[in-house]
């Protein structure tokens, strides 16, 4: 008996990037969640990093407005992400804020799923932030 080899095509692997779907579940799910379960988990990763919980007071006051003690506040009445992306006064540059973070590109969330796709640039400022960039290209400027 002959064996004879069969040829097998390789599937193309999956990309990393999803493709992100308009998906109101996900967008009110996100919104429900109280901002101060996440703050000191975005803390402790960055302290890790080796930056500094000031380095993250300046980029949450550029991206929200929001001063130290006001966030603190927001922390201790346990606002949800929408409430907080509601009060926030989100910097006229943070449409600059592009990319990949959890595995979505974050221009292709729409603006119908705002708190979801704010939630998604808080992220990637804090991703950068605790990849050791320079707070000067975080915080950014139009060219």
């Amino acid at each position: 008996m002959i064996l004879i080899p069969v040829l097998t095509i390789a599937k193309p692997l999956p990309t990393t990037i999803k493709k992100h779907e308009s998906n109101p579940r996900k967008n009110e799910k996100v919104a429900q969640m109280i901002f101060a379960s996440i703050f000191p988990l975005y803390l402790s990763r960055l302290e890790k990093n080796g930056r500094t919980k000031e380095e993250f007071y300046h980029v949450i006051e550029w991206f929200t407005g929001f001063d130290e003690r006001t966030l603190q506040t927001l922390i201790d009445k346990k606002v949800t992400f929408r409430t907080f992306f509601q009060k926030a006064k989100i910097h006229p540059n943070a449409h600059l804020i592009k990319g990949v973070v959890c595995g979505y590109r974050i221009e292709d969330i729409t603006e119908e799923f705002d708190v979801y796709k704010n939630c998604r640039k808080l992220e990637k400022l804090i991703d950068e932030l605790a990849k050791g960039r320079q707070l000067e290209k975080i915080l950014r400027t139009p060219k």
